[in-house]
């Protein structure tokens, strides 16, 4: 056995553990509310089941409950015959509910909120850890300035057009303050906004408003976002701006001959702004060999250097510079964190139900790409899958209040209607629609499924060695 197979699979297993914890920990978290509040109202408890289907085992409880888990991984449910018949989806039921005492409008209402309110509390007790120990920003992540704007975007087709950053005039070092009237604090907020946004021209074309600062000087200007990658996302051709500091020079190098010192932070190349890596390399290509003057910040105050002329194969040659941006250490709020991600969460399904924006069912991940980004998550450290299982968990509080049958917001709906009509809704109704709603619920899971398995198959295809000008938005 290779020395480097055992790290490898401990880590794997390692990770995988993790993504069992967390992603398993969110659903059991949002049965328990439901459970531990039906039980405290009084409720006939007759199933907790982690995951759908088939059980793979149970064991009755000393307190008359059955216990599984069950094959289908996607969810869970806890069998509460008083509250709403389910059979469809949870299994025939041996209580007979005529003999079950009636319950109030208000023990309904709060049941079914109480998964979606463990989910919040749970996300806020892990949002608290992260307020104490800290979360680890580049800054490149905690930027909204722009420091690169690419000249040009390709297309679904492959074929290239002006970048709409560049044709609208953006410049790096401009701040972005707000997208579509929307105040934006870091590069996701950016992102996310012009990917859900839903602003059209009047013949139809995307269109993003950006409110900038330009040299202290407020600017509003329209830019048109164009379908771009393997998403077709809207992008407009930006990257962020950040600080590219040394890490280290290379011994006999064009970079040690320039002086190039370890902790430099580079501000220009032959007068030109450097805040991005995507800027430093075009600048070092296009010279062509020929010398580059730069100005560095070092122990606070700028320095000139001078990289020398390159010939030969030393042109193409890298310089020899190890390159590296700021980090810090935020310690937010739970509270500002459960919002950051509502906000998120609530922006995403409106654009999935708004037909003026881009964003299709096709590009949201099921639980297949839910999985893959929490043993991500779990591969990148702990503070990165604490982070994710609190989005997670602001997702499927909020999702599940949707108003939609088989959902908790559904069944809230029908209770509702009952109490203001003065009397239950039809069984048979009941039952159809919950049916219904089944069958298109799974169809989408695995529509969705399906194109979080084309991504996956797709990330994993040899890289194209080709190199790509455009920047990621």
């Amino acid at each position: 056995m290779s020395p480097d197979i055992l790290p490898s699979l401990l880590s794997n297993v390692w990770s995988i553990f993790l993504v069992v914890l967390f992603f398993g920990g969110s659903i059991f978290v949002h049965e328990l509310g439901h459970f531990l509040s039906a039980r405290r109202r009084g409720l006939h408890v007759e199933r907790f089941s982690i995951g759908f289907g088939p059980k793979i085992f149970s064991w009755k409880g000393k307190d008359g409950v059955e216990y599984r888990v069950s094959w289908l991984p996607l969810g869970g449910y806890v069998t509460l015959p008083q509250l709403a018949d389910l059979r469809g989806i949870e299994g025939d039921s041996d209580v007979d509910l005529d003999e079950m005492p009636p319950i109030t409008y208000g023990t309904k209402m709060l049941v079914f909120v109480a998964g979606a309110a463990f989910n919040i509390l749970f996300a806020l007790a892990l949002a608290t850890v992260i307020w104490f120990v800290g979360q680890p920003v580049s800054s490149m992540s905690a930027s909204t300035r722009v420091g690169y704007v690419s000249p040009t975007l390709t297309l679904p087709d492959e074929s290239k057009v002006i970048s709409p950053a560049a044709e609208a005039g953006l410049q790096i070092g401009d701040n972005i303050l707000a997208i579509d009237g929307q105040p934006v604090r870091e590069w996701m907020d950016i992102v996310q906004t012009i990917v859900t946004g839903s602003d059209r021209t009047a013949t139809g074309n995307p269109k993003t408003i950006f409110t900038i600062d330009r040299d202290g000087e407020s600017l509003t200007t329209a830019v048109y976002p164009r379908l771009s990658g393997d998403e077709q996302f809207r992008r407009v051709g930006i990257d962020a701006g950040y600080e590219l500091i040394v890490t280290g020079v290379t011994k006999g190098s064009v970079a040690e001959q320039a002086d190039f010192q370890a902790k430099d932070e580079i501000r220009t190349l032959n007068g030109q702004l450097v805040i991005n890596a995507g800027v430093y390399r075009n600048i070092i290509s296009e010279s062509k060999g020929a010398p580059i003057a730069a100005v560095v910040l070092r122990d606070g105050n700028e320095t000139e250097l001078t990289i020398p002329e390159r010939t030969g194969d030393a042109i193409a040659a890298p310089l020899g510079i190890g390159l590296t941006t700021g980090f810090s250490r935020t310690y937010p709020s739970p509270f500002k964190q459960i919002a950051n991600h509502s906000v998120m969460t609530v922006r995403t399904l409106g654009s999935l139900i708004n037909p003026s924006s881009d964003i299709g069912l096709s590009k949201v991940s099921g639980p297949v790409g839910i999985f893959r980004i929490f043993h991500s998550a779990a591969e990148a450290g702990f503070i990165t899958i604490l982070m994710f299982t609190i989005l997670v968990n602001v997702n499927l509080a909020i999702f599940n209040l949707l108003p939609i049958p088989v959902l908790d917001g559904g069944q809230m709906l029908f209770a509702t209607i009952a109490k203001l009509r003065g009397r239950a809704l039809p069984m048979n109704f009941i039952m159809a629609t919950q049916s219904t709603f089944v069958i298109l619920l799974f169809s989408m899971i695995l529509y969705v499924s399906f194109f979080d398995v084309r991504r996956i198959v797709r990330d994993n295809l040899p890289d194209d060695p080709a190199p790509k000008e455009e920047a990621a938005e």
